[in-house]
């Protein structure tokens, strides 16, 4: 039995292992299962690998995506140039990172956005492992953007210095943190939402609740929005691609 996995802590609600377990059986794909690694400690990894003989491939999400890197053998091109991993392939006792949040995002994002979007900017909130695929995307996409974090980091900005004047003139913006994720569905990043307008455009990786806070502030003001399901969607495919290659 291949065994597959997703990594994290904590993991209070799964998407993989339901979106897993169903194409598995779906698609009559036997003789595989997918698992649920709950990690209080990236250091306890090692132990996780040597445990588990039959593992094919990983998953990778919060808080780990940039701290398991030590751990691997390898990364591929994309990976490295990210900075971040979601996806661990296990290879003859090798294990090698990849991204498929790059392309689950950018994909996802170019069905909300105008074709035509050369000259719209975005704001980036947070700056972790997840924020290190939009980014990459969005210079790839050739979106400037403008990262906003709650301390000071280079080359970002705090919550506190947004002005409405910088919300009008950032019309895409992307939430990269669990801010209004379940069971805390309560919180939100602290932007000024009375700037929203209808040329803005809302984009949360958080899919659950369908609709976070963020987003539905966002709908008040007729902005456009979009959660993180779409995306989740495509990277897991785009993992199962890569486990499979």
């Amino acid at each position: 039995m291949d065994v597959y996995g997703l990594i994290g802590y904590p993991l209070t609600h799964s998407f993989s292992k339901g979106y897993f377990t169903e194409k598995f059986k779906r698609e009559n794909i036997q003789k595989k299962i997918y698992e649920l690694f709950e990690l209080k400690d990236i250091a306890e990894f090692p132990d996780l690998i040597a445990l588990q003989p039959a593992l094919k491939g990983l998953n990778v999400t919060i808080p780990y995506k940039e701290v398991v890197i030590k751990y691997l053998n390898g990364l591929d091109a994309a990976a490295e140039k990210i900075g971040a991993v979601n996806v661990i392939k296990v290879n003859s006792g090798k294990l090698i990172g990849y991204n498929s949040d790059y392309y689950g995002f950018r994909q996802s994002l170019e069905k909300l956005i105008p074709a035509n979007y050369k000259g719209m900017k975005a704001l980036v909130l947070g700056n972790g492992g997840a924020a290190k695929a939009v980014k990459t995307a969005l210079d790839d996409m050739q979106i400037p953007y403008q990262v906003v974090v709650r301390k000071d980091e280079n080359n970002s900005i705090r919550y506190e210095k947004l002005t409405d004047s910088i919300i009008n003139t950032h019309h895409l913006i992307i939430n990269t943190t669990p801010l209004g994720m379940y069971p805390k569905t309560d919180t939100l990043p602290s932007i000024p939402y009375s700037a929203l307008t209808s040329d803005h455009y809302l984009f949360d990786l958080v899919y659950n609740p369908e609709e976070t806070l963020f987003l539905k502030k966002g709908k008040e003001k007729s902005a456009r929005t979009k959660n993180g399901l779409e995306m989740l969607q495509l990277q897991a495919e785009k993992a199962w691609e890569i486990w499979n290659l």
